[in-house]
């Protein structure tokens, strides 16, 4: 590790470029990304630029005036400077902040770059760090303050502050914003909006003293579902050009980013909790330190979202806890989605065992209702997750886990462990400051409490269930749901904004935790389907579910538009069937999951033998291909899809390195199906594929569907067309060079 102090100079002071009125520019990155940060006596330390390596260097110069700190931070009664309005930039305490030192490191893989800073009034320093991987386009950042020898309250703390986005005059008609919606059941619903068409404009310098217009962008996530209405990413696009910034929020809570503008540019700001926004604050006490939530910015100068997407999921498997399921990748049947819905019994079990054994799953998970002996009442009594004595005769759940292993799959159990019911002895058992609290109340939502998990009694209860639970039945398989949103947190200890960040971080903590006490579990994150699709929860469970879609038919859009969001070998897709489907509707649903993760579901005990073969065929289709989806790069053939498309694509190049480099070979696969329309589709293809590739159907090898190559030529790519008579109808294509 390098340290240096500024003042005075040493010996391994950073490379320094002179700049109009004074300070000196740090220039610091790797071969994608390129850093400029302006510092000087005068000046808070100010991040000028960030580009890709590849591309000019900015006028350095001339984004002096717009140019944010590093940080941006609010005191409680410290106040703003200029005309802010509500944004959350130019804070006084962060214009007041002056360099101190500069950290230099390595960690495994990359370089970290620490910038540490003092603001003289209120004694608040604060270190904001950057980390590149190498050849990586993405970089980490997150900051970290700490009071001085005066008491603060904290109210906002950014973890990325970016300028220099639009310098120029025509940015509101020349940048689209790519934001994505999250509905229930609807997840991933992108859409790309102008900057004015979303309310902000260049509006000039009228007065000596305005900055902007006071307007801001702003997608914001209140209370514990942090993906319950957006996704906490965003992608600015330049339309002229097509570069691309993107981003994204690393917290399984509330977070928040705006743009604004400001000097003729915009801005952007990346948080977790805000004050004014999640009821949040912190206080702290000399010497106290508060760490923000992570947030990664990506910059890609071409290739568009494909290329967003490749370097993201790159990233994501980096910070990733290690597992071996991100490697297997094991076929997963779960009973609830379009079967038993909560409905466990031995004797719904046993048909759906022996057919799942059939098909070849490997894993065998038995969803909600396991532990309810009130025939459905078991909502609001859950919480001690002991097995129901009614449901499961001849044997209990104990018995009937052992007919899994007897049909050589794993077993799995459902679990909700943050909810407690108001009817569970549970809640009278455990103290009252093991629940999240607001304003002396504890807080009841949908007939549950919410554990508070920062509390070592709530910790002890869930660490003695997990426990009992591996040590009575062996499992292989956890699903961890949460169906309620408790709202902004709990006041016990203070903001209740941050006690639920306090808590969020306590649970990720805690799963993280059960995996390691229990080497061979999975733990998959679910959350009223995609309400928890964030990066936090990503970089810790090894699989993740993304919907609780029940229409095979609506699943497609879902699914394709996943990879921008998390990595597909920890997407879990839905793949349900049952015997009222013809073929082409058994493989339509399948081939939804071929590039992800397969969660099999529906009534398979009703499939008859024909349909178990085209079921069957798809299974063994992903057991080929599972092995290149850890490591494949996802990509759009057709954009991002409408939910109303009547053609929807996925697609993954596969890398296949053999011993020799020379023989590198990638294989590029296409999930496409067709909802109605025209039944003839084109799709250009990658250059790389080359101009004349050779093209095959993955799945199902039977069908009356076509496939040709339509040649490129030196300037034009080759274009793949693809004609299917019959509505829906879906083929899983793979593609080689020539």
């Amino acid at each position: 590790m390098t340290l240096t102090h500024l003042p005075p100079d040493v010996e391994d002071k950073p490379p320094t470029l002179e700049v109009p009125e004074g300070g000196e520019i740090l220039t610091w990155g790797n071969s994608c990304i390129q850093l400029h940060i302006l510092h000087g006596e005068d000046t808070a330390p100010r991040l000028l630029a960030l580009h890709h390596a590849s591309e000019p260097v900015p006028d350095l110069a001339g984004l002096r005036r717009s140019a944010l700190p590093l940080v941006e931070l609010a005191l409680a009664g410290d106040g703003r400077h200029g005309t802010a309005g509500k944004r959350h930039v130019d804070g006084r305490a962060a214009q007041g902040l002056r360099l101190t030192a500069i950290v230099r490191s390595e960690y495994d893989g990359g370089n970290r770059l620490q910038i540490d800073a003092r603001d003289s009034v209120s004694g608040v320093e604060v270190s904001v760090f950057y980390e590149l991987s190498d050849g990586s386009a993405v970089l980490r950042c997150w900051t970290e303050v700490r009071a001085g020898a005066t008491a603060v309250e904290l109210e906002y703390i950014s973890s990325l502050t970016l300028s220099g986005l639009g310098h120029g005059a025509d940015w509101e008609e020349r940048f689209g914003l790519w934001e994505a919606a999250n509905p229930w059941s609807g997840e991933f619903r992108w859409r790309r909006s102008t900057l004015a068409e979303r309310g902000l404009y260049n509006v000039g310098m009228v007065q000596y003293n305005q900055v902007g217009s006071k307007n801001r962008i702003v997608t914001t996530s209140t209370g514990a579902w942090s993906t319950g209405e957006h996704l906490p990413l965003g992608i600015l696009e330049d339309l002229h050009s097509g570069r691309m910034i993107g981003w994204q929020v690393e917290n399984n809570g509330a977070w928040h980013y705006e743009l604004g503008d400001r000097y003729d540019d915009v801005y952007l700001t990346v948080s977790g909790p805000t004050a004014e926004e999640h009821q949040w604050a912190v206080t702290l006490n000399p010497g106290e330190k508060f760490t923000t939530v992570p947030a990664a910015v990506v910059v890609v100068p071409l290739g568009g979202l494909d290329a967003v997407a490749t370097e993201l999921t790159a990233y994501r498997r980096r910070i990733r806890r290690p597992h071996t399921d991100s490697v297997q990748l094991p076929v997963i049947y779960n009973d609830f989605l379009n079967c038993l819905m909560s409905d466990p019994t031995t004797e719904k079990e046993l048909p759906l065992i022996a057919a799942a054994s059939k098909l070849g799953v490997e894993v065998f998970c038995i969803d909600a209702g396991w532990y309810d002996d009130e025939n459905g009442g078991w909502w609001d009594s859950v919480g001690e997750w002991e097995p129901s004595l009614n449901r499961f005769p001849g044997g209990g759940l104990s018995g009937l886990i052992e007919k899994i292993r007897e049909a050589g799959m794993k077993p799995g159990l459902w679990l909700e462990p943050e909810v407690v019911g108001a009817r569970s002895r549970m809640a009278d058992l455990l103290p009252p400051e093991a629940f999240f609290t607001r304003r002396g109340k504890r807080i009841k939502e949908w007939g549950r409490y919410q554990l508070d998990l920062r509390h070592p009694a709530a910790r002890a209860h869930l660490d003695q269930v997990v426990d009992r639970l591996m040590a009575d039945f062996d499992l292989a398989y956890l699903k961890l749901d949460y169906n309620i949103d408790i709202g902004s947190g709990t006041d016990a200890t203070g903001a209740a904004g941050a006690g639920l960040l306090e808590h969020n971080r306590a649970f990720l903590e805690w799963v993280s935790t059960a995996m390691d006490r229990h080497p061979g579990l999975t733990i998959e994150g679910c959350s009223a389907g995609g309400s928890r699709t964030d990066g936090a929860s990503g970089a810790v469970f090894p699989v993740q579910s993304l919907t609780d879609q029940q229409d095979f038919i609506k699943t497609p859009p879902i699914s394709a538009a996943a990879a921008l969001a998390i990595a597909p070998e920890q997407s879990g897709v839905w793949a349900s069937v049952e015997g009222s489907m013809n073929a082409e509707e058994l493989a339509f649903s399948l081939s939804s999951a071929l590039l992800a993760r397969v969660h099999l579901a529906g009534h398979i005990d009703t499939l008859h033998d024909a349909q178990m073969d085209v079921v069957r065929e798809g299974i063994e289709a992903y057991k080929r291909l599972r092995a290149g989806i850890a490591a494949s790069e996802p990509s759009f053939p057709l954009g991002l899809p409408g939910w109303r498309d009547h053609w929807i694509a996925q697609g993954a190049t596969f890398p296949n390195i053999a011993a020799d480099e020379d023989s590198r070979k990638d294989r590029y696969l296409i999930a496409l199906h067709r909802r109605g329309g025209l039944d003839e589709q084109l799709i250009t293809l990658p250059d790389w594929l080359g101009p004349n590739p050779s093209v095959s159907v993955a799945y199902p090898s039977w069908g009356s569907s076509a496939v040709e190559i339509l040649p490129g030529t030196a300037s034009q790519p080759a274009v793949l067309k693809v004609t299917m008579p019959q509505a829906p109808s879906a083929r899983v294509i793979e593609l080689h060079p020539a």
